[in-house]
Order: structure tokens, then C-alpha cells, then sequence
């Protein structure tokens, strides 16, 4: 729970997106759904499907290298790298440095953070307070994820939600008053059962009975998720801006985490923003877990939604459970 001004701004924005697009309409030939029911439970239309030779790290160092370019900088000039991601290239080492690896780069420090989709955000909140410490110039955050390799396309509550992705953002040192105005985060580990990967860490290791079960994809207690991410979106996105002493009128856009569009309209309702506030992209991409709100952030600059002087509102919840908002003036 912060409530300072960080003199810090985003210098860019990159996004890395597979080429391939997976439709409600093809997922009817995969799982029992239809288009018509996916989308009035969820708001999504389509999603991105990384190619087979495709990995977390090389959708995060397409969106770092775009992010870069259009910061005016080379990815060598980043003074430190953080990815936001569950889908891992490894366990270990980090996919950070993996995606070092492809950028070609070495040396800046390089991390995960492990905040299910709530990692973009926590990777903000951590480079906002080491630029505006002094001890970095320019941080590089991503959001990445490859959702669709820890799926079970047999089961149709979870298959049908998930799309692949990344987006990136360097954070450099304020211009006059911009910065992050409040931020409030938090976790529950207590919830951790509701939304996971039982499989292939230390609870329970892989084995041929892991893989037979699909014991090593997604299980989640869907209305379990829904009832307490509408709760924590709302009420850290209200306490963030109640921080910054701002109010639904003061707001330009509400980017919120991508995952249901009952759940983001829930959410804007509670902060009071008008409806043409809140920014979407859920229909074309789905949930991409950490990358949703690094992606909508450079689709709502590419678009001119996001102006100098502009106070936005992101927020989001994820697995652990986690949930993190923050309000930042452009």
C-alpha cells in the first residue's frame, strides 16, 4: 500500500503476439462449446496461439525489443529485466534470462516475479521503486505468458478462457508530475487451491500418473474465482485511487486485468467510471494472465486513448491469489 508520487514514466510499450488466432468457431470442432456460449460467459471472440517452436521467452523478447524501439533505446541500454509470468520456459533459470539469451544482452540484473496474472503490476510496483530509488535508469517489465502448453483441451470451463502472449514497458525516471500516484497490492495464499497447476514442482512431481491425470494443466474452482476477483479488482482499484485522491472523473481509462467481461464491468461499476472508460481487448486476445494489461496498455497508446497528463487505473487478481491496482498519471 503505497502513497507517494514516484517520479517515474514509461518510456514504451511492446507487444509480442503469435501469429496464429484460434476462434470460438474452431474451438467447436475441439470441445464441446459453442461460439454463442463462450461469449456471453466471457466476452472473448478469439485468442493467440504460440506456434509449437514458441516459448515465453521469445514472445517476451519480441514485445522487450518493440518496447525499446519505441522508448528510442536499445535493449542493452535496459539497466534491469523482469518477467511477469506463471507459464515458465524452465523451472529454472528464470525466463528472464532466457529471454535475455534471445535479446542477445547480459549483464543488467534479471528476474522472474511469480503473481499469476497479477505479475505485470507487481513487476511495476517493484521497477517504480528501484528507478525512483535511484537504482535503476531504465527497467524493462514484461508480462508473458504461453498459456495454451498448460491447457487441457478436453476440458472445456478452462480451454476456452486462455490465449498466449507479451507485452513489455520500460520504466525510466519521471517528467514533471508523472509517476505512480498509489498502488495497492496484496496476496492470499490461502486461496491457492482454487486456481493452480497441481503438477511438476515440489507438492507432487511429474510422473507418468501426473501427465495420464492432466494433473500438470490448469484447475480452477471457476465461480470461486469470479466472486473474489470482482471483490479484490474493485476494492484495490477504489483504495488506490482513494491514495491518490482521485475520483471516477478525474480517471481517463480503466485498464483492468483481461479475464471475463462480467468481471471487468463489475469492477468499473464499483469505481464509478463511466463505461467509456474502461479499455478492452479481451475479445480479441482472451485471458493472456500477465501480459493482458502490458498489451491493452500499448494498444490504448496506439489508439490515442492515452494522452500526456492522462491518470489511468489498471488493476487485476491472480492465482495465489494475488491482486495488485495501480494508479498512474501518463
Amino acid at each position: 500500500m503505497q502513497q507517494h508520487l514516484r517520479a517515474i514514466k514509461i518510456l514504451g510499450t511492446g507487444i509480442g503476439l503469435p501469429e496464429r488466432v484460434l476462434t470460438n468457431h474452431d474451438l467447436e470442432a475441439l470441445v464441446d462449446t459453442s461460439d454463442e456460449w463462450i461469449t456471453e460467459r466471457t466476452g472473448i471472440k478469439q485468442r493467440r496461439i504460440a506456434a509449437d517452436d514458441q516459448s515465453t521467452s521469445d514472445l517476451c523478447a519480441e514485445a522487450v525489443a518493440n518496447a525499446c524501439s519505441d522508448a528510442g533505446i536499445e535493449p542493452g541500454d535496459i539497466d534491469m529485466l523482469i518477467v511477469g509470468t506463471s507459464t515458465t520456459d524452465t523451472l529454472f533459470p528464470s525466463t528472464a534470462c532466457w529471454t535475455q539469451k534471445k535479446l542477445g544482452i547480459k549483464g543488467m540484473p534479471a528476474f522472474d516475479v511469480s503473481a499469476g496474472c497479477s505479475g505485470f503490476l507487481y513487476g511495476l510496483e517493484l521497477a517504480s521503486t528501484i528507478v525512483s530509488s535511484g537504482g535503476a535508469k531504465r527497467v524493462a517489465v514484461v508480462g508473458g505468458e504461453v498459456m495454451s502448453r498448460v491447457l487441457n483441451w478436453k476440458d472445456r470451463r478452462t480451454c476456452v478462457l486462455f490465449g498466449d502472449g507479451a507485452g513489455a514497458a520500460i520504466v525510466g525516471p519521471g517528467v514533471g508530475d508523472s509517476g505512480v500516484l498509489a498502488s495497492n497490492w496484496g496476496a492470499d495464499g490461502n486461496l491457492a487451491p482454487i486456481l493452480y497447476q497441481p503438477a511438476g514442482g515440489t507438492q507432487m512431481q511429474a510422473s507418468h500418473e501426473t501427465v495420464d491425470e492432466k494433473l500438470h494443466t490448469v484447475h480452477m474452482e471457476g465461480n470461486t474465482v469470479f466472486k473474489h476477483a470482482v471483490v479484490a479488482m474493485s476494492t484495490a482499484a477504489v483504495q488506490a485511487m482513494k491514495e491518490a485522491e482521485v475520483t471516477a472523473d478525474d480517471v481517463a481509462l480503466l485498464i483492468p486485468h483481461q479475464a471475463n467481461m462480467r468481471i471487468m464491468e463489475a469492477a468499473r461499476d464499483r469505481t464509478g467510471l463511466s463505461k467509456d472508460k474502461l479499455y478492452v481487448v479481451l475479445h480479441k486476445y482472451g485471458n493472456m494472465s500477465a501480459a493482458t494489461i502490458p498489451v491493452a496498455l500499448h494498444e490504448a497508446r496506439q489508439e490515442g486513448r492515452v494522452k500526456d497528463g492522462d491518470v489511468l487505473v489498471m488493476t487485476t487478481f491472480g492465482t495465489g491469489f494475488t491482486w495488485g491496482a495501480s494508479v498512474l498519471r501518463w
